[in-house]
């Protein structure tokens, strides 16, 4: 099934309403579907060049419109919520986000978590429905959800423009391994930065 669908997001970068078909495989990604719009983000810059900004920001924007989606399943829409977060295992881990939740420690837990869900490969439509389940606050969530999901879809897009097939291949052996360490990365020195305001300033 997965490849299926993989392989139709790829016919769909080279639709001729390719950036409709973008905007809709972005918004349903973030709530509920298995392909991310980064199969469709590469081929159409590639082929498109002088729109990539135009790419990109139609990705983020519908991105994060579809995470809006997925937290209002996730406070209204209890049992499919629930449906969801199960499909992909994360439904056990629920009661322990709650628990967490509760202290400031836990609260910028969320935050870090957040942020790694928006720009690396974990299923960042888990943790959309995860903060409607927990009444993480809406604002801080459309806050952070704009930076990871900008910030990664930026550097898909504009790699995809500097350096074309060369990227591609590069994200096919190395993306989810690379975007990973480059999200800890950053969550690293936002904690740091965090602790030295906290203690110092």
């Amino acid at each position: 099934m997965f490849n299926k669908l993989y392989k139709k997001c790829l016919e769909l970068a080279a639709h001729k309403s390719s950036k409709l078909y973008l905007a809709a495989v972005s918004f349903i990604e973030s709530s509920f579907f298995p392909i991310p719009p980064d199969v469709m983000i590469i081929p159409m810059v590639i082929s498109k060049k002088n729109d990539f900004i135009k790419i990109f920001f139609i990705t983020t924007v519908f991105s994060v419109l579809g995470g809006m989606l997925g937290y209002f399943i996730g406070a209204f829409f209890f049992d499919f919520g629930s449906q969801i977060m199960s499909f992909y295992g994360y439904e056990n881990k629920l009661s322990n986000i709650k628990n967490n939740l509760i202290s400031s420690d836990g609260f910028y837990a969320w935050l870090s978590i957040l942020f790694l869900a928006g720009f690396t490969p974990l299923p960042y439509k888990v943790f959309t429905i995860a903060s409607g389940l927990i009444g993480f606050n809406f604002f801080i969530f459309i806050f952070i959800s704009l930076i990871s999901r900008g910030l990664r879809f930026f550097i898909v897009a504009y790699f995809s423009y500097k350096f074309g097939d060369i990227f591609t291949k590069f994200m096919h052996e190395h993306g989810t391994r690379w975007f990973t360490v480059v999200g800890i990365l950053i969550v690293i020195i936002a904690v740091v930065i965090y602790l030295i305001f906290k203690f110092y300033v």
